[in-house]
């Protein structure tokens, strides 16, 4: 015979929170009161077998596997240093149809260069077409960096203001994740 383990109210709340869902939200699925859920978790009421195992049930269900940056990040990642010609920039993100790539030094990320950046250079004069120059000059701000194990959530949060996210293990770069590759999580394998 197998003991099972009987969450107590602290474990049952701790659970709830952590998968972000509210009593009301495990009351209505439980087929319960939300106030009982309350009364629960509070440890003022020791519920019946029956409405514990309702609550655990539910909770389980909610549970789903957390996605990491490493399931989702792509590698290898394609990356110049900043005294690169810039037209090898260029190449590369042709060879491999990207638009911006990161710039590393010893394998650290400094900034990141893109086409967007090229093309504005270019509208303002900056460079002529044809003249030599090295990425450092047409550089901009990195990428954000998350470590290997951040959940997929915040690396979809910090896409909404970049083109792409690293994933740094040990201060070097292991990996790249970018809006696509969030999206491909949707489509039918």
């Amino acid at each position: 015979m197998t003991l099972m383990h009987i969450p107590d109210a602290g474990e049952l709340r701790a659970k709830r929170e952590m998968l972000g869902i509210t009593q009301a939200d495990v009351a209505r699925m439980a087929g319960i009161s939300q106030s009982m859920i309350a009364r629960i978790e509070a440890g003022s009421v020791d519920p019946r077998v029956s409405t514990l195992g309702k609550i655990v049930a539910v909770l389980n269900r909610c549970e789903r596997p957390r996605c990491r940056a490493v399931d989702v990040m792509h590698t290898p990642v394609h990356t110049v240093t900043p005294g690169d010609p810039v037209a090898s920039a260029v190449v590369m993100m042709e060879r491999h149809n990207i638009s911006q790539l990161p710039v590393v030094e010893g394998g650290i990320p400094v900034g990141c260069i893109s086409e967007s950046a090229i093309v504005q250079a270019l509208e303002e004069g900056e460079v002529l077409p044809g003249k030599k120059g090295v990425v450092r000059e047409f550089m901009e701000p990195g990428f954000p960096t998350v470590p290997p194990n951040s959940d997929i959530r915040t690396v979809a949060h910090l896409l909404h203001d970049h083109h792409a996210v690293l994933v740094v293990e040990g201060g070097k770069v292991a990996g790249v994740i970018t809006k696509h590759d969030l999206i491909s999580l949707i489509s039918p394998d």
